[in-house]
């Protein structure tokens, strides 16, 4: 018999999809004339769902307005009143929180069958009824493998991995406050390594980037590419990639998590019918089999599901080691959203340069001292590595509580600037971040020239 391979998987499955889900007849009743959502996901996932959608309910458009996660939840907020929305589609499931702490979504029980009740320690469903998990997404290290071989560079398979001397330069990452995918990989790892442990390794990973992306997209694109080897990615941009016949590969670390990617009704929606059916599409039988498109690429949350994936795909339901190192914490991460994105930017994305610079001269020191014993050398990297890792504020501070209605503003969530005004409570804080940063960086960078020195 012969085997089933990505290659041969992806060509069976791209017939497949044209050849059967298209072609299910559609249903006996009509639906209204459109079906409005609200989504962060690129057109290679909205488009496949929105031809096929449209193909079983003739008669029935889905429009599609495209917006990253925080921004769908601002509008949402900001048109509450002459909601023309029916449905929020987005991966983070703490967005789908906001939306339902400020009662803006609808409660629905979903009929399609099974759906178990989780996907590694995660609900799939929200307990309460607002809003459905229709995939599982994980986050990792995505490379370029051409990139590598080229470049004599090592396979990286878990965090601490990035942060060593060979990988300088060969990394990318987009901003958290500009993608909730990207805030979900950050938040993952202070979750499963803690506050300090984690922000440490966020430190010594970015001072190996070469680039922080606009969009979460860029990242794929950028080691599709080969700008760069090396990217911090949610798993299906990893899979489709190399569904597509990039030369990539994808690996979940040890501390990631799994959660559902989701869909909610809108408080109110105008074509409430369109709204349920799409939902009930999404996570049908034919509506999973879609998610194994070679341009999707993301994984089903119908067990059954996999029988039709390529030989190597991931499968969350047999692999429990998927995410089984972090139970993540929705209301953590929804309580310090805006802060941890905020000491992102301030302290890695604005100040990149500083950063990197201070990295590659303790790169420098470390490799000076390898092989050698000089304990003042070795003493002065050690506080170059504290002063690097030092964060400004403790796990206690990071509450919003703390700073009330301070990291709440519209303009800070969709900001791409570091000269991007926000109000003046916040600039103030963030100053002094900065300040923190900036002082820390330069004063971790003159103790490891110093060791160089040393060591020469």
């Amino acid at each position: 018999m012969k085997r089933f391979t990505w290659k041969s998987g992806v060509a069976l499955l791209a017939a497949g999809f044209a050849a059967g889900v298209l072609a299910t007849p559609g249903p006996a009743f009509a639906l209204e004339d459109k079906v409005v959502i609200v989504t962060s996901f690129p057109k290679d996932l909205t488009g496949p769902y929105k031809k096929a959608f449209e193909a079983k309910f003739p008669g029935t458009t889905v429009e599609i307005l495209q917006k990253n996660t925080a921004a769908a939840v601002t509008y949402l907020q900001e048109t509450a009143k002459g909601n023309t929305v029916d449905l929020m589609w987005a991966s983070a499931p703490d967005a789908f929180e906001v939306l339902k702490k400020a009662g803006m979504l609808t409660k629905y029980a979903p009929k399609a069958q099974g759906i178990p009740e989780k996907v590694g320690s995660y609900p799939i469903h929200d307990p309460d009824g607002y809003y459905m998990g229709f995939a599982a997404s994980g986050y990792g290290i995505m490379w370029n493998t051409r990139y590598l071989t080229g470049k004599n560079l090592p396979v990286a398979k878990e965090w601490d991995d990035l942060k060593k001397a060979i990988y300088f330069g060969h990394v990318g990452m987009s901003s958290p406050s500009r993608s909730g995918t990207t805030h979900l990989t950050v938040e993952t790892v202070l979750q499963g390594e803690g506050w300090d442990k984690g922000w440490a390794t966020w430190k010594e990973i970015s001072g190996n980037f070469k680039m922080v992306t606009e969009r979460s997209f860029g990242v794929p694109e950028g080691v599709n590419s080969g700008d760069f080897g090396i990217g911090l990615v949610i798993d299906f941009f990893g899979f489709s990639s190399k569904a597509t016949g990039f030369p990539v590969e994808f690996v979940y670390p040890t501390v990631t998590t799994l959660v559902p990617a989701n869909i909610g009704i809108v408080k109110n929606p105008p074509h409430g019918q369109a709204a349920e059916a799409f939902v009930e599409y999404l996570l049908s039988v034919e509506g999973q089999q879609l998610l194994l498109d070679p341009a999707i690429q993301r994984l089903p949350v119908n067990p059954a599901t996999y029988a039709k994936a390529p030989e190597g795909f991931p499968n969350p339901f047999n692999d429990k080691s998927i995410g089984a190192a972090v139970k993540f914490d929705v209301d953590k991460s929804g309580a310090r959203y805006n802060i941890v994105n905020s000491l992102f930017d301030v302290l890695f994305t604005y100040r990149l340069a500083d950063l990197t610079a201070a990295t590659k001269a303790i790169h420098a020191a470390d490799a000076a001292l390898a092989g050698k014993s000089n304990e003042k050398a070795a003493g002065l990297i050690k506080e170059a590595r504290a002063l690097l890792d030092k964060m400004p504020i403790s796990e206690a501070e990071a509450i919003d509580d703390k700073y009330p209605g301070v990291f709440t503003s519209d303009v800070f969530k969709d900001r791409k600037k570091a000269d991007t005004k926000v109000p003046p409570r916040q600039a103030e804080i963030e100053e002094k971040w900065d300040a923190f940063a900036l002082a820390n960086y330069k004063a971790a960078k003159d103790k490891a020239e110093q060791a160089l020195a040393l060591l020469k």
